[in-house]
């Protein structure tokens, strides 16, 4: 007799950010006075404005109707001059796809792009939920290591030795969840070239397009390499720029065929995307970005503060992450000392043993295809950010 649960189904991981995080919630729901790192969420609440707009978009019975599963079409049209306004690429509003947050984004782009086999590079680390995509979409996910040695950023000569006969796209993220890197655009025009010499796809995740820091500036591939453009899928969301994790809206854009295509695989699945977090965003993207701004102050605050401490803590180095809200430490000089009695050998147990010995949570690079490593969030308050990071140092010291 077979399994009661579908192989492809149970091939899937947890998503390992959101079991810390839950795990992390659980211990402080129960009384501990745990400190997490481990969600990708800015702690600030969403601005007034889009909420005041979504209390109105309850109250008008529009709204308490189906509308079409692609999208609103006034939201639609203002995400294509968003993106316009935002990164330089322009589009048109029928190149557009409204999902239900940035992985259901995700998740269309590569079930509609792949077939069984396709092999897709994926620069490692990587966030936790692009090869249980691929892999739910057929395809097959071929990590390329990008070490902290190059800022986490991968080169074309990489990408290259790892190109075969069935690759068919590269995933492409900057600014970067896990690491915080951001590829120079000179990177970003030389490995669009590439691509676009060996007819691949190229899935780029902008949804940390806003979180940048000092002169560093998001480059968006299409614009880098216009002629990329008919075969490249943006994927991006209003869950970052706007504090806006929970109201679940993202979207992805690509040629028109591609676009049309996902509408039809997500009519069947979803239908549309709640009306009420869809006027929200409307009134987000449509908006100036003063809110990002503001919070983009704290984070760089902290951001410093964070890459400072951590480098304090002896076998710990920490690259200066440039974008996102997260810093990503080797912590491999750590590995074989006794911490209480105890000894880390991965950075999954190092994780475990933080957790146990002084309650902060934090995510092992195990989850991000890079074993060796930490992945914390600098989005959450100032106060909780020095207490946890000085309870590890009183660990690891």
């Amino acid at each position: 007799m077979g399994s009661r649960i579908s192989a492809r189904i149970g091939a899937i991981s947890e998503s390992a950010t959101l079991a810390v995080d839950a795990k992390a919630k659980a211990l402080k729901a129960a009384g501990r006075p745990v400190i997490g790192f481990g969600a990708g969420e800015p702690d600030f609440p969403t601005p007034d404005y889009i909420v005041e707009a979504a209390v109105a978009a309850a109250r008008d019975p529009r709204n308490h109707r189906y509308s079409p599963a692609g999208g609103l079409p006034e939201l639609k049209q203002a995400i294509a001059d968003k993106t316009k306004r935002d990164s330089g690429y322009e589009i048109e509003a029928s190149q557009v796809l409204v999902t239900n947050g940035g992985k259901h984004a995700v998740y269309n782009a590569f079930a509609t792009l792949l077939d069984p086999g396709d092999e897709v590079l994926l620069p490692a680390p990587y966030w936790t939920t692009y090869p249980e995509t691929i892999r739910l979409a057929g395809g097959v996910p071929v990590e390329v290591l990008a070490a902290e040695s190059q800022n986490y950023c991968v080169t074309v000569e990489q990408l290259e030795a790892a190109r075969t006969s069935k690759t068919k796209a590269l995933l492409f993220c900057s600014p970067s969840n896990p690491t915080g890197a951001v590829d120079s655009p000179e990177a970003i025009e030389a490995i669009g070239r590439w691509a676009l010499e060996h007819d691949l796809w190229v899935i780029t995740d902008e949804i940390y397009e806003h979180l940048t820091y000092g002169d560093v500036r998001a480059t968006s591939i299409p614009v880098a390499v216009p002629e990329l453009a008919d075969k490249t899928v943006v994927l991006n969301g209003v869950a970052k720029t706007y504090a806006m994790t929970g109201w679940r809206v993202g979207w992805m854009i690509g040629p028109k065929d591609v676009i049309k295509a996902a509408t039809n695989l997500q009519s069947h699945q979803t239908s549309n995307v709640c009306n009420i977090a869809q006027r929200a965003a409307l009134a987000a993207v449509s908006g100036d970005l003063s809110a990002v701004d503001e919070m983009k102050v704290a984070f760089d605050r902290r951001r410093r503060t964070m890459v400072r401490m951590l480098n304090e803590i002896p076998g710990i180095e920490c690259p200066e992450p440039t974008g996102a809200f997260y810093a990503y430490p080797s912590v491999k000089g750590v590995f074989g000392k006794q911490i209480n009695g105890r000894t880390a050998t991965t950075s999954a147990e190092l994780a475990d043993l933080i957790l146990d010995e002084v309650e902060v949570a934090v995510v092992p690079g195990e989850a991000f295809g890079a074993p060796g490593y930490l992945r914390l969030s600098y989005a959450l308050g100032d106060d909780d950010l020095a207490e946890g990071l000085g309870r590890i140092a009183k660990l690891l010291s």
